[in-house]
């Protein structure tokens, strides 16, 4: 068999077509338009629509908004580089750790690790911390990226032994690209064709032993044999307030913000459980309080802020209390479906069940029923209505 460095070129040929990347950023930053089918090869007209879609593509860079370098900073700034700074999640960190030092006492390859849980809870923190911890490099990419089976035979057969590759959302994967996974996650092989009808033929492509981290927010939408494949499978949960108080004392110490204890756990208890969120209301109120000369942030500086944010007491913004106030409100309480909720506040379904509902499903304020959602007790009181008729 031969191994993966002596086919790389063989690879290429059949993969790449008529014009290959310039730069390993094209091969691989670029997605899809970097990395061609094997059966494009013999195809005439195959470089021809490369070309198209990529001046498609590069025309919607150079029009959409750049990101904000400050915002990105900001959150790479605070991204805990160890095990022992990660805050939270015990049981995970205890059980993870075994892992990390029993793989690297026996010099073997970590067991593929899958991250599910609801956005900002540190998914994506984790596996830059294997990979660190490891003493790897970390490969990063997300399930919609990888469009075709040739996008991700181009990753893998660049990493090295050990290596992390971490997917973002993986439960996005194509259905041909996670078939060729398979393999590649059991036996560290790649099963490409190449060509098409009667002159296809297959290659397989041996790779050096990797990690697979991934993450996603709906493990359900995870298909049995891709769940499977993976040694060790971690949900997590929404932090306490105790442990989002210490996250927040943390950051403001590494931006160097002068915070008592108050202003902490005021900021915490708003947070909805979420690191992620009580990072974000830690750089509100840091411009807050720079706006205002206040030289400390205590409870009533922060309060000052979170009520000019419009964030209340339980940590909903005004979109948390508009689906609240359109159940009870419109649809007499509930039940009403998703959808319906969706079109009465203007805002995406799949946002909906995703990031504002596990919140309010949590804290009990709604209830899912085989009809639809149900606005709880607790809804009518926060929002200060009176039940009209009996929980549905």
């Amino acid at each position: 068999m031969k191994n993966s460095r002596e086919i790389e070129p063989e690879v290429i040929a059949a993969t790449a077509g008529p014009e290959a990347p310039a730069n390993e950023h094209d091969s691989v930053a670029g997605g899809s338009e970097s990395v061609v089918e094997a059966g494009d090869a013999g195809d005439p007209r195959a470089g021809e629509r490369r070309r198209n879609v990529k001046r498609d593509r590069e025309g919607a860079a150079l029009s959409a908004p750049p990101e904000d370098a400050e915002e990105r900073t900001f959150d790479l700034s605070l991204r805990p580089r160890a095990l022992g700074d990660f805050v939270g999640q015990e049981r995970l960190k205890k059980i993870l750790g075994m892992s990390i030092t029993a793989a690297r006492q026996r010099a073997e390859v970590l067991d593929h690790v899958l991250f599910s849980g609801p956005p900002g809870l540190g998914k994506t923190s984790l596996a830059h911390i294997i990979a660190r911890e490891l003493g790897v490099n970390l490969r990063a990419t997300s399930g919609p990226a990888i469009e075709r089976a040739g996008d991700l035979a181009a990753i893998v057969n660049d990493l090295d032994e050990g290596d992390v590759l971490f997917i973002d959302e993986i439960h996005r994967l194509a259905r041909q690209v996670e078939e060729v996974l398979y393999p590649a996650m059991e036996d560290f092989e790649l099963n490409i064709v190449v060509g098409k009808g009667p002159g296809a033929r297959s290659m397989r492509l041996a790779v050096k032993p990797f990690t697979l981290v991934g993450a996603t927010t709906r493990s359900g939408l995870l298909s049995s044999p891709l769940r499977d494949r993976f040694g060790q499978h971690y949900h997590l949960d929404f932090y306490a307030r105790a442990e989002l108080t210490e996250i927040v004392r943390r950051s403001a110490s590494l931006l160097g913000m002068r915070l008592d204890d108050s202003g902490a756990h005021e900021m915490a208890g708003r947070s909805r459980g979420t690191p992620r969120i009580a990072n974000r209301l830690l750089r509100r109120v840091r411009d807050f309080a720079q706006v205002n000369q206040a030289p400390i942030v205590t409870r009533e500086v922060a309060l000052a802020a979170l009520e000019l944010l419009e964030i209340d007491e339980c940590g909903f913004d005004g979109m948390d209390r508009a689906i609240l106030a359109a159940v009870i409100d419109k649809f007499d309480g509930g039940p009403v479906g998703v959808e319906s909720l969706a079109a009465a506040v203007g805002e995406e379904a799949d946002t909906i069940g995703e990031v504002y509902e596990p919140y309010l499903l949590q804290q009990g304020y709604i209830a899912r029923t085989a009809r639809g959602r149900v606005a709880t007790q607790r809804a009518y009181t926060h929002l200060g209505r009176t039940r009209r008729g009996p929980l549905i």
